[in-house]
């Protein structure tokens, strides 16, 4: 398992983006599938960053494990409490009225990853994404 923890901040993403390289190099992974998984955990930690910490600094902590054919990723902050699985589907209509403001994010990571799982635990909040590779 490798780990990385980031500063809860917009300047971060180029690192997450490096440890995520980083951890995946030598695994056997499509383009396609390496791709998906870097959109999820950027998307996620985005939203971290933006919603997570309103009024103090915080951090974010990132897990990456090769499962024997799937990737599992761990993003952990302690941030409010937000339950990114409770977000409805978006009506599409409307997000592309609005022109393409809306909650697509979240919608977009669950499709994209074969599992998707949250818990709140320790005044953290914990989400584990899985690709099959």
């Amino acid at each position: 398992m490798k780990k990385l923890t980031i500063t809860a901040d917009l300047s971060e993403i180029d690192n997450i983006r490096q440890f995520l390289k980083d951890s995946l190099r030598g695994l056997p992974i499509s383009e396609e599938n390496y791709f998906k998984i870097e959109l999820a955990i950027v998307e996620i930690c985005v939203n971290v960053i933006r919603y997570g910490y309103p009024e103090r600094r915080g951090e974010i902590d990132i897990a990456i494990r090769d499962a024997g054919g799937r990737i599992a990723i761990e993003i952990r902050d302690s941030g409010v409490r937000f339950d990114p699985g409770s977000v409805p589907k978006p009506d599409i209509d409307e997000v592309i009225a609005a022109g393409g403001k809306g909650s697509l994010g979240i919608y977009l990571v669950r499709q994209i990853m074969d599992e998707f799982d949250y818990r709140w635990e320790n005044g953290e909040n914990i989400l584990t994404l899985v690709k099959t590779i």
